[in-house]
């Protein structure tokens, strides 16, 4: 703790006094948070920061305002990005409404919503 006390002793300050910290040193706090086992509020005691700072850099490194450094213990997951799978296209629906089961010189007409198991004892009735 004591080297971590030393290297903030040394960040410059602003006319109102707080620590005026460069995006470098903002990456590299947010790079921490991101290793494995350590926490936001870990990390910013360790800085002596609040933890809703450090969670306003995190914020800025989502939106891309924070370039981050690659830490030992820090893993990036790949990412592959495959293609869409096709989308099922539904059948046409017929033009009308209408289903017609002929024998010979007999036509059945029939509603297009009649119940395919009852279209069948329709077939068989007919010899088809």
């Amino acid at each position: 703790m004591g080297a971590t006390r030393e290297f903030l002793a040394e960040l410059p300050r602003r006319s109102d006094g707080k620590r005026n910290w460069p995006p470098e040193l903002k990456a590299q706090v947010v790079a921490e948070t991101l290793i494995e086992g350590e926490t936001v509020n870990a990390v910013a005691k360790r800085y002596e920061l609040i933890p809703s700072t450090v969670s306003d850099w995190r914020r800025m490194a989502r939106q891309g305002k924070l370039v981050l450094p690659n830490l030992d213990g820090m893993d990036f997951v790949r990412v592959e990005v495959e293609a869409p799978a096709p989308v099922a296209q539904p059948f046409p629906t017929p033009c009308s409404s209408t289903l017609d089961v002929i024998k010979g010189d007999v036509t059945v007409r029939l509603d297009a919503a009649t119940p395919a198991a009852r279209i069948a004892e329709i077939a068989r009735a007919m010899g088809t």
